[in-house]
């Protein structure tokens, strides 16, 4: 549904992000895309949705596909009306409408005004506690709650692929567990597709069927989910466990293993 292809993202002209970028994301499936901070995985979101332009970015080598489609340097706009929906690191939610007025900004760019009714509704199915804040000024909320109406404005859209950045980002683990249970359900039941975004590498792939590892404004490395958590140099970088944690604090003070894509 979603390809990448050998994309160069640059800014301002000189600023190389993106070098040689390319992944695919199939439709009804939920693909996450870690990397350490500036990484340059906020960066592949942004191409994708086209929000680059408002940042004096471009795609200035490769393509984007999606549904068969290119859209690099596409407007954002015409990108929303597509079927891509982003949902951006730290919530964005808009502090001085309330909730459902959020949920209604979110289904903006859609013709079949009608619908919009049954489709909040269907928005507090997956999120009841919305609901009971509906009328709450969105400024408000904890984060928690930002979140979750932050991935409910992008349903309202009626997206086919949904690009989720770190929404796991500032909340607490009962929370993130609870929202990516909830990412899961709107994967398996609404067949929206998802791509992911995340440090939180164990949470992510918790719930994601393939995944990609970005270093460097590059792919180095990806595979099906059971295969990247049994890879040892994942495990070790990215999980936090393997051989080093069986060393002694001493030698583990001083233990650096190189990573072999470098």
């Amino acid at each position: 549904m979603l390809k990448l292809n050998n994309v160069e993202v640059m800014y301002d002209k000189v600023i190389l992000v993106l070098k040689g970028m390319s992944m695919e994301v199939p439709k009804g499936k939920i693909v996450a895309l870690l990397g350490s901070n500036g990484a340059g995985k906020t960066t592949t979101l942004k191409a994708i949705s086209g929000l680059l332009k408002s940042e004096n970015g471009q795609v200035t080598d490769g393509y984007i596909e999606f549904d068969g489609e290119k859209i690099s340097n596409s407007d954002a706009e015409t990108i929303v009306k597509d079927g891509i929906f982003q949902c951006m690191e730290g919530r964005r939610v808009f502090e001085h409408l309330t909730v459902e007025e959020n949920l209604v900004a979110g289904a903006h760019t859609r013709k079949d005004r009608k619908n919009i009714k049954g489709d909040i509704a269907k928005v507090y199915h997956y999120f009841p506690k919305l609901e009971m804040l509906k009328n709450r000024t969105a400024g408000y909320l904890s984060g928690g709650e930002q979140q979750m109406l932050a991935i409910g404005r992008g349903m309202m859209a009626k997206p086919k692929v949904l690009l989720l950045d770190e929404p796991s980002l500032g909340l607490a683990p009962l929370l993130v567990k609870e929202i990516f249970a909830i990412i899961k359900r709107i994967n398996r039941e609404e067949g929206t597709t998802i791509l992911v975004v995340e440090q939180n590498a164990n949470v992510a792939l918790s719930i994601a069927d393939y995944g990609y590892i970005m270093e460097n404004g590059k792919i180095v490395m990806d595979g099906p989910v059971d295969s990247l958590l049994s890879n040892e140099d994942v495990r070790e970088f990215y999980l936090g466990v393997g051989d080093a944690g069986k060393k002694s604090y001493r030698n583990i003070k001083s233990y650096k293993r190189r990573k072999r894509w470098l």
